[in-house]
Formats: C-alpha cells, sequence, structure tokens
C-alpha cells in the first residue's frame, strides 16, 4: 500500500479549488439507472469510491463515456440483471458502501434488485434499516441470502405511501426517493434527509420529469410518474474539502484562499470553524483565510466551554468532526469535541497524542481538546489512516508539525480526497506519495 511522506512546518500560500462533492456523486450516479435515456454529469471528483461506483455501473451494462475530466455521460438501456448475481458483483459491490443506493432506481425501473452487504469506512455501526424499511413501505419484499452475502428486494407493483423515516438518513431517504418517483400515487416522507446532497438529487429528478415538492425540506412530497428523460447536472464542490482547507489553513498558520464554494452550501461549516477563532473573509463565491499567529476558541455565552458537535443538517456535518478535533490542537483554550452520529470515528486520537496533542478521550464519542496555543508544535511520526477523514486530519496535523511523518494506508485518504498531494505541492506543502 501507498504512504505519504510529509515534512511539516512549511506555510501553505495560494488558491485551491475544491473538488466536485463526493457524497453528491454517488446519488447522483446511481440516479443515472433511473433512465434509458443519456444522463450527463459534470465536476465528477476523481477518487476511488466515486471512480469504483463508475466501474461497477459499466459492469452493470451502463454504457459510461468520458467526455473531459470531471464530465461523463451514463446511458443505462441495456441493464444485465444476471451480472448482479454474480461473485464479482458481490465483490466490486461490496467495497463501496456507496453502491447501496442503486437498489433504489434498480427497483424503480426492473422490479428488482441485488445488492451485496456493503463496505466502507469502519466508524462504528452503520445500519440499513432505514433503507429497507422505507422500501418495503413502498411494496418491495426483501430476502437476505446469508451464504452468498446478497440482498435480494423483489417489488412488481410500487406504491406510494406514508412514511416517517426512524433517522434522518442521507443515503437512506436518496435510495426511498429514487424508488419512489416510479412508483404509482403519492409518497410522502417525513424526517427526510435535507442535505445539499439531496436538493441536488431533487432538483435532478425533476428537470428528469419527476414530481418531487418540498425539495430542500425534511418533507418531501412525491407523486409518482410513469418514466423518466435524461437530463444534465453539474456537481456542487465538496464542503468537506472545504472544511478541510479552513482547518489546514489555521493549523500551518497559512493564507489560503479557497475558490468557488458555493457559499450557501456550506451551512454551519464556516461559523463552526470561527468558533475555533478562525478568520474566515468571503469574497464573492471564495473564502479567504489570513494567515494567524494565534486562533482563540470562543467561550458560550455563560462562560461555559465550548462544544462542537455533528448533527443531521442544517446541523454541522459528521464529517468535519475530526477536522475540527485536529485544528483545535494548536488553539487558544479548551473545546469538547462530541461525536454523536459514529463510536469509532474518534479513536484516531491516539495518533494526535503522540505527536504531543493535548486531547482527553473521554469516551467512543467525546474528546476534550487542550489547546497548546503553539506553545509546542507538534512532533512528526509514523501513523495509518483508518478512515478517509481521520487520515486527512492526520495529514493536517503532519504538515503541522517539526519533522517529518509518514502515514500508511493512504487508500483510504485517496477514496474522497482527489490528487490531494499534488494540489498541495502547489500551494506549497512538502509531501511526497511513496
Amino acid at each position: 500500500m501507498a504512504s505519504f511522506e510529509i515534512t511539516g512546518g512549511n506555510k501553505l500560500h495560494g488558491e485551491i479549488l475544491p473538488q466536485g462533492a463526493k457524497n453528491e456523486a454517488l446519488q447522483i450516479l446511481c440516479a443515472t439507472l433511473l433512465t434509458p435515456n443519456k444522463v450527463t454529469i459534470n465536476n465528477i471528483p476523481d477518487i476511488r469510491d466515486v471512480n469504483k461506483l463508475i466501474a461497477l455501473l459499466g459492469k452493470m451494462g451502463v454504457t459510461v463515456e468520458k467526455i473531459k475530466p470531471g464530465t461523463y455521460t451514463f446511458q443505462a438501456d441495456h441493464i444485465d440483471l444476471e451480472y448482479m448475481k454474480s461473485d464479482d458483483f458481490v465483490e466490486n459491490g461490496g467495497s463501496l458502501r456507496g453502491s447501496i443506493m442503486i437498489i433504489g432506481p434498480l427497483l424503480a425501473r426492473f422490479k428488482k434488485a441485488y445488492m451485496p452487504q456493503p463496505g466502507g469506512d469502519k466508524i462504528g455501526r452503520r445500519r440499513l434499516d432505514t433503507h429497507f424499511i422505507g422500501l418495503q413501505k413502498l411494496g418491495a419484499n426483501l430476502d437476505y441470502d446469508e451464504k452468498a452475502y446478497l440482498y435480494k428486494l423483489d417489488a412488481s407493483n410500487l406504491k406510494g405511501a406514508y412514511m416517517l423515516l426512524d433517522e434522518a438518513s442521507v443515503t437512506g431517504t436518496a435510495n426511498i426517493v429514487m424508488a419512489a418517483v416510479l412508483a404509482k400515487g403519492k409518497t410522502t416522507i417525513f424526517n427526510a434527509a435535507c442535505e445539499p446532497y439531496l436538493l441536488q438529487l431533487c432538483n435532478m429528478l425533476n428537470r428528469m420529469g419527476a414530481k418531487i415538492s418540498g425539495v430542500g425540506s425534511n418533507l418531501l412530497i412525491i407523486e409518482g410518474v410513469n418514466s423518466l428523460s435524461g437530463t444534465e447536472h453539474t456537481m456542487l464542490p465538496d464542503m468537506i474539502e472545504v472544511g478541510s482547507f479552513i482547518g489546514m489553513a489555521a493549523m500551518t498558520q497559512s493564507e489560503l484562499t479557497i475558490k468557488n464554494v458555493n457559499y450557501e452550501a456550506l451551512g454551519l461549516i464556516p461559523e463552526v470553524f470561527k468558533r475555533l477563532g478562525i478568520q474566515i473573509i468571503k469574497r464573492g463565491d471564495d473564502l479567504f483565510i489570513p494567515e494567524q499567529e494565534s486562533y482563540s476558541v470562543e467561550t458560550f455565552m455563560d462562560g461555559s466551554i465550548m462544544t462542537i458537535a455533528d448533527a443531521p443538517w442544517p446541523g454541522f456535518t459528521p464529517d468535519l468532526i475530526s477536522i475540527t478535533l485536529v485544528t483545535a490542537i494548536q488553539a487558544k483554550g479548551s473545546v469538547l469535541i462530541h461525536q454523536k452520529m459514529f463510536e469509532s470515528r474518534l479513536f484516531f486520537v491516539d495518533k494526535l497524542i503522540d505527536m504531543g496533542g493535548q486531547i482527553i478521550l473521554c469516551d467512543p464519542h467525546r474528546a476534550t481538546v487542550i489547546g497548546l496555543n503553539r506553545q509546542h508544535p507538534l512532533r512528526g511520526i509514523r501513523m495509518t489512516s483508518p478512515d478517509i477523514r481521520a487520515g486527512v486530519a492526520l495529514l493536517i496535523a503532519a504538515l503541522s508539525a517539526e519533522g517529518t511523518s509518514i502515514i500508511d494506508n493512504i487508500d483510504q485518504i485517496d477514496r474522497g480526497y482527489q490528487n490531494i498531494d499534488g494540489r498541495l505541492r502547489a500551494i506549497g506543502a512538502d509531501i511526497k506519495r511513496l
């Protein structure tokens, strides 16, 4: 496996452009299965997870054509349902968690679907109940083949239904919406996820001929239609990359401009980093992060310690909890980081403690960071990336540290960040891929 060798202490300078949104891409690519007509997608990130899904769609029979970097066309007019019973499908589909979102479109168009037990980051329990319960309410029958590790669903007559989701699952909502757009009658989804990715997906489906109202809210009403047509769609910039670059600039005392961020879709992200004392200046649709010698964590109005916690949108995204934690290491003041959704996501902090960070892991969900206020630099060590977001948090720590760090298992980082080493070298980072 590849590794990064990073010599820390360099200040970064210049402009960096966020890639297309990874979490949006996984939904949008699956939605191309809903029509036999051609769909053109722009700003697709060139990352491992997305490329694996594109390859899987190709093996399923989708005609995939790369028009230029970041732009592809997809035409799902000859889907091979038999392939989805094969060992190759189980292996390739099972290695990618985002592939779970093929089942909604397949049920809608072909009345049957197959799905291997999906993989993805090992960050705790990531149950699939919301997906399957919602699809069952639309009329799907579910069977799990334990020997083949394969979910089998069939639905000869999908019908609209009312449902109150037990959790505002982003991928679960996406799957149910994609099944409901071709179901007969009206579907009402309450407690739907309302992340910008869902707004993008619903707007794309409406352009294809779907009838979805309440887009952008947690109450979606879908009137089923008989068929969908092709369209063209452009991905949002990746909000997780934007947040990662804000934290990176602060930790390395760098002046950085993050280009074309689509500010309205960032939600609380800028505000949360401002609570850590980081200056963020909006210039049109760019964010300018000035060089800061120090940054001080705010307290709440009653003087109590600042708490940063994740929550469903419009709350703070859990994918940036790891980044805020590492950024707080060199802040002045203390902060409690509360990761509510995944019980294993904070288990990378032992590496940060080895580097010199003052962090108390209270339990699997909470860590207290006592800021060093740059009185002591972190020190370079050898470490392993456990998941995508923790991997980038470790990368930020290494860029700010004295000496050389080695990060192993960077395939995890490549799953979510496009050519991250090349883009960082372009703004002054000393990083090599081994």
